[in-house]
């Protein structure tokens, strides 16, 4: 199949599945894939390691801020291979616990942290035939992007998808406390100052609380062939 060099720029709320559905994209496509949630929380996770986050004293953003100066975060492989890197240690599991997922929305809310996350995101997308994933990619980092998505689902469906996975892991949550995690993250992520999460005037809605991830992908190649006027359906 011929894909055009594009930007694919997928944004949305908590667990709707963007990062699943980008990679499967990648895969499918041969795109390059960046997660740009997992920047977010590697430093988060950098934070919390050392001592720069806390539930009594809040974010030591200056010192956080100096960090970011040479924290080396970074992608290996492509697609489904993907992962999430901190110099040369592998971080793709320490950052999808719920102790970095509680403190990743307040973190990736500092303007200091969320220029680090542009400017890396921008350099590694500049020759296109990438896929995005965030909650400002198509607003904020990518606003010309050829082709922007706003990926939603009911919240009780996402809460037992995203349970269900940490749970698979060996993490002792319930789907209540990821609910209310959830929750939370949706409102902090909407109402921050800088790049607040938001659709994009011309991107497309796409619900998925009813969807497989092969759903996505044929709504996804009937968008493509429409728009680009070319053949990537099977």
């Amino acid at each position: 199949m011929h894909i055009p060099d594009i930007i694919i720029a997928i944004d949305g709320y908590s667990s709707t599945g963007k990062s699943s559905f980008a990679r499967l994209i990648a895969d499918e496509f041969g795109f390059l894939y960046l997660d740009s949630g997992a920047l977010y929380r590697g430093v988060t996770l950098y934070a919390i390691e050392n001592g720069l986050v806390s539930a009594s004293d809040g974010i030591d953003v200056p010192a956080l801020e100096k960090a970011l100066a040479t924290l080396d975060l970074h992608f290996e492989g492509r697609g489904s291979h993907c992962r999430t890197f901190m110099g040369d240690r592998c971080i793709e599991k320490d950052i999808r616990t719920l102790a970095v997922s509680g403190k990743v929305s307040p973190v990736a809310a500092l303007p200091q942290v969320r220029d680090y996350v542009d400017r890396r995101l921008r350099e590694l997308g500049k020759d296109k035939r990438v896929v995005l994933d965030g909650r400002d990619i198509g607003t904020t980092v990518f606003p010309d992007a050829e082709l922007k998505i706003f990926m939603v689902a009911d919240v009780d469906v996402r809460a037992m998808r995203r349970a269900a996975e940490m749970q698979a892991k060996g993490e002792d949550v319930s789907v209540g406390e990821v609910r209310r995690n959830l929750q939370e993250r949706d409102y902090i992520d909407s109402h921050r100052k800088t790049s607040p999460l938001a659709k994009a005037p011309d991107a497309i809605i796409l619900d998925n609380s009813r969807m497989t991830l092969q759903d996505q992908m044929i709504w996804l190649k009937d968008i493509v062939a429409g728009r680009f006027n070319t053949d990537v359906r099977d």
